[in-house]
């Protein structure tokens, strides 16, 4: 029975089998197992005993059953019992040190697997994060590492187990009695045969339920997902996603019968092979037994080792099969680490200096990578990478950010603000030009090090599902809690946070979707305030919230600001009126830059954007409170009406050509 599932199992398999690998793939398997290498060793010796003492123990059976019919000495009997059980124990002993060896091994290198596979994602630009399904990357991490794994502990004992089995039992039983080992191999055929065509068709149904699974698990990931449940809710489609949801188990549960059913037939049917094929050897060495061309031990010995030659020819029969699939798993994992991280460390990579940070644009050129460059197809769910992409997006960006200052980048969707704010943390490099903090170019920079000094609020600021102590500690993990209630406070939460039961202990759910919009934008400036960053970014902070929130959010961000150097993306153009600095970006150039008041008497593009905002009478609510420069002193109560007369720094505006690059 265990060979028939092993069969079945192999067979099904064998339907699905990769049609080859490189060889270079069995070189890189090998250098992720030298570090084993000892352990590797010594499983295979033990596989090798083990092997050897599952064929003794037949021959030792048909040596009692002689010593018995022959009348021999009641001594050898129990000699050779006594030995049968030592095999046994023996056996017994190596299979658990067997078992240890192999759960080191195949643990070992799920472990080096899985780090380097995640050390290598965590390098990735940002660009390979945007298009990759994270169900897949995170197959890559589980399913096919796990299937690398079986490489070398089922497949390879199994190999080498089945391989010495074979060989030991041919050979035994040639020598006990050809006429019954040629018996025996003619009937091998109609074992293996029924077995690749059930093998097939199970794998069909399974590959069919496998499909549906998936169907369901990314259907309940995105609508028990909170935005997901929320918008299933709005439209009033429970009834609708119900019915898709069944549809599918309804077709899994079928699949599953017929499965069923399919397994026992197949079962039932080499069970019954099995049975005449031990019912030949019994008769075939019964008559030539009786007419004295054999012993009786002889008989016996045969009939155990016939067990042990099924199982070993029709395992082997598929090992290409086994083998090839371990090797393509390696080959999925191999296909993540050979993809170039594109942002690296250059050797002697030197820190920031100490003190304020000036922030330097030169002349910046910039396009999105293309997809074959930081992608795969397989992790796109896609047979073939988009072929778009290496067009230019920023063109000639020059603009200086001196310590302390603040500099705002406002412009139409698309322009190119979020595409120049993301380059200063080098979330990407340029293709030409160049950005420099305080005088160094930030690729001859740490990573570390930058990162350490260039702090960032998006508009939809991540949170993981943690507590509000563990989301705060994220940048800093030596962080007291009394700065963690400095920095709440700082960020106007603190109120907020005491107020809760579990206090810091506060779980805030997937996304920090248990905190509203304003809250959740507050913690992440109170992460960023605990940071202490030198240069602050705020893309678009303030974006989606409401004017009660924007306003919270606003104060919170004038203490974030206060003595570092800020670059600031604003939809709302209310909240960056005192701001040093205002450059218009457009088409992915530079083509205004002033203060609040020069642009709007230069009457170009940023009044043009300043009067889409606030010319409808149905735009005219309440200003929040502008965002003061850093190096200024905290702002005056700003004027509801836009026309109202602001407290700006001396004017100095220059409208530069849209299309002419910089």
């Amino acid at each position: 029975m265990d060979g028939s599932w092993g069969l079945m199992r192999s067979a099904m398999r064998a339907s699905e089998a990769p049609r080859g690998v490189r060889r270079a793939t069995v070189w890189r398997v090998w250098g992720f197992a030298r570090p084993h290498r000892r352990r590797l060793t010594l499983f295979l010796l033990l596989t090798v005993v083990s092997a050897v003492l599952a064929v003794s123990t037949p021959v030792l059976a048909g040596r009692v059953v002689d010593a018995v019919v022959g009348g021999r000495d009641v001594s050898v009997v129990v000699w050779l019992a006594v030995a049968i059980a030592l095999i046994a124990v023996v056996d017994a002993g190596l299979g658990l040190v067997e078992r240890w060896q192999s759960a080191r091994i195949g643990e070992g290198l799920i472990f080096d697997l899985r780090r380097a596979v995640f050390e290598h994602v965590q390098r990735m630009p940002v660009a390979f994060f945007t298009r990759t399904r994270t169900g897949a990357l995170v197959s890559r991490l589980n399913n096919d590492v796990i299937g690398a794994q079986r490489a070398f502990t089922s497949t390879l004992s199994g190999v080498v187990t089945n391989v010495i089995q074979l060989g030991l039992s041919l050979g035994v039983m040639f020598t006990l009695s050809w006429q019954v080992t040629a018996l025996a191999l003619l009937l091998l055929p109609v074992f293996v045969l029924p077995a690749r065509r059930m093998g097939a068709r199970m794998a069909d149904l399974q590959r069919e339920a496998a499909t549906l699974n998936a169907g369901m698990t990314t259907q309940m990931t995105e609508r028990f997902s909170a935005p997901g449940a929320t918008l299933v809710k709005l439209f009033g489609r429970p009834g609708a996603e119900l019915r898709e949801f069944a549809d599918r188990a309804e077709r899994v549960r079928d699949i599953g019968v017929r499965t069923a059913m399919a397994t026992r037939w197949f079962l039932t049917g080499l069970t019954l092979v099995s049975a005449l094929a031990q019912a030949l050897v019994y008769g075939l060495g019964g008559y030539l037994a009786l007419t004295g061309h054999l012993a009786a031990g002889t008989v016996v010995s045969l009939a155990l080792l016939l067990t042990r030659l099924y199982t070993p020819l029709t395992a082997l029969a598929n090992a290409r099969v086994d083998v090839m699939t371990a090797l393509v798993s390696f080959e999925r994992v191999f296909e993540v680490l050979d993809l170039d991280p594109m942002i690296k460390d250059r050797p002697g990579a030197a820190d920031l200096p100490d003190g304020p940070v000036r922030v330097e644009f030169d002349d910046v050129r910039f396009a999105y990578p293309s997809a074959d460059k930081v992608s795969l197809a397989s992790l796109e769910d896609v047979s073939t990478l988009d072929a778009r992409g290496g067009e230019e997006v920023l063109h000639g960006i020059s603009f200086t950010v001196e310590p302390g200052q603040l500099v705002a980048l406002v412009g139409s969707s698309g322009a190119g603000k979020s595409t120049i704010a993301s380059l200063v943390p080098r979330l990407y490099d340029v293709d030409s030009g160049a950005i420099r903090l305080s005088g160094v170019d930030v690729r001859e920079l740490a990573s570390d090090s930058v990162r350490g000094a260039v702090g960032v609020v998006t508009q939809d600021g991540h949170l993981f599902h943690d507590t509000i102590r563990a989301n705060l500690r994220y940048p800093r993990p030596d962080a007291t809690d009394d700065e963690l209630r400095d920095a709440l406070r700082r960020a106007r939460l603190d109120t907020l946070v005491d107020s809760l039961p579990d206090g810091l202990d506060t779980v805030v759910g997937e996304r920090g979707y248990r905190l509203s919009g304003g809250e959740r934008q507050r913690l992440t400036i109170a992460r960023l305030l605990l940071a202490r960053p030198r240069v602050v970014i705020l893309d678009e902070a303030t974006a989606h919230l409401d004017s009660e929130s924007e306003a919270a959010v606003q104060a919170a961000l004038t203490e974030a600001l206060r003595g570092r150097t800020a670059l600031v993306i604003a939809h709302r153009l209310s909240t960056v009126r005192a701001a040093d600095q205002i450059l218009v970006v457009e088409a992915g150039r530079v083509v205004e830059r002033g203060t609040h008041a020069g642009l709007l008497a230069a009457d170009g593009r940023y009044a043009e954007l300043y009067r889409t905002q606030f010319d409808d009478p149905d735009a005219r609510e309440p200003v929040p409170e502008p965002v003061p420069g850093p190096a200024q002193s905290p702002p005056r109560k700003a004027a509801v009406a836009p026309t109202a007369t602001f407290d700006d720094p001396p004017s100095t505006t220059s409208t530069e050509n849209a299309r002419s690059p910089r």
